[in-house]
């Protein structure tokens, strides 16, 4: 490569960052736009078309709750272009020859990810947790004090979690073929997939209070910093916070016993993959939302199962950027091969 050649390299590289600067310099647009397409209904409208269909905004704008807005077209259609640049859409281009100027019409249609926001009567949507990304700070406390202070936030933050978790679930137990809290819901989707189990559903009171009964399921209450109840196998989804809990766990369990989570498991690089990416900010939300969280990465998981008492712990699965991880009391089956207890450290 010559000089001239050179020159050209650096000069198209420094245009890329550039771009992609000013990129990052408007970044939080998108996710405003993508809430904003959700809160309207536009891809319900789009799918109600059919398998592959692809709308004008004209079309689209007939279909709205409200036409009342006179620049409603030219913004949906400004929300619609940002969104198809991310492949949240699909596009093309249409020339209406009706018209003397022969105008480009613009016709939308849903990419594979716009699947993941349709709402559904059932849930299973995203939707919910991006208003949740999408809402209001709260100044000087975690979200988790601020549920109890602001009734709104406190139905988005139960929303977000009553919806994401039957996608999560259904997809966990679709790829992990081997018990929390909340509701109940998590636990009862396990259950009705798998009858044979027996479980306890168990949270503060303020909590099981208010939790629906559900089939071969018993709902307990108390503080799982003091103690927690017995069983052959124990779940948690997002509440791995410290040793003591854990501790707990290893005392209600059997020789033979394991305990099941659901976490963030932090890559050790910070790589450019969109698994990373998506990891790394969760990771942040997180710890906006509890301040005294901490996420881990897979070593540091391991150093904290044995410093608990557990023998081995591994990473079984991932759905939805995060981790199902075992930690075992006594020992390890890989493929029919029993790995032995390790001294307790």
């Amino acid at each position: 490569m010559n000089f001239k050649e050179s020159q050209q390299a650096r000069d198209e590289d420094d245009k890329h960052a550039q771009q992609y600067a000013m990129q990052l310099v408007s970044a939080s647009v998108m996710p405003m736009a993508l809430k904003a397409a959700v809160q309207l209904g536009v891809f319900e409208i789009i799918q109600k078309a059919g398998p592959g269909a692809q709308l004008s905004i004209c079309q689209t704008v007939s279909q709205l709750p409200s036409q009342s807005n006179p620049d409603g077209p030219l913004v949906l259609d400004r929300i619609l272009r940002l969104l198809a640049s991310h492949s949240i859409l699909t596009f093309s281009l249409e020339t209406n020859d009706q018209e003397e100027d022969e105008q480009v019409v613009r016709l939308y249609g849903l990419a594979p990810v716009a699947k993941y926001f349709i709402r559904r009567p059932g849930g299973g949507s995203l939707s919910p947790l991006l208003d949740l990304f999408q809402d209001k700070a709260a100044h000087g406390m975690s979200a988790v004090e601020y549920v109890g202070k602001d009734s709104r936030f406190g139905e988005i933050f139960k929303g977000s979690m009553i919806d994401f978790n039957p996608m999560f679930v259904e997809e966990m137990l679709e790829i992990y073929k081997d018990v929390g809290g909340g509701n109940g819901s998590i636990l009862h989707w396990i259950v009705s997939k798998y009858p044979a189990i027996k479980g306890i559903n168990f949270d503060l009171p303020q909590m099981i209070d208010k939790s629906p009964s559900y089939p071969g399921i018993e709902h307990v209450s108390g503080d799982m910093f003091k103690s927690v109840p017995k069983g052959d196998a124990i779940f948690m989804k997002w509440i791995l916070h410290c040793r003591k809990l854990l501790e707990n766990c290893y005392e209600a369990l059997p020789a033979n016993g394991k305990v099941i989570v659901v976490d963030l498991v932090i890559p050790e690089s910070p790589d450019t993959n969109l698994f990373c990416k998506s990891v790394f900010q969760f990771e942040l939300f997180m710890m906006n939302t509890n301040g005294s969280g901490k996420e881990r990465t897979e070593k540091e998981f391991e150093s904290l199962a044995k410093g608990s008492g557990f023998s081995d712990v591994r990473v079984a699965c991932c759905a939805y950027s995060f981790s199902v991880l075992e930690f075992y009391k006594k020992n390890v089956r890989f493929d029919g091969i029993t790995i032995m207890s390790r001294v307790r450290l």
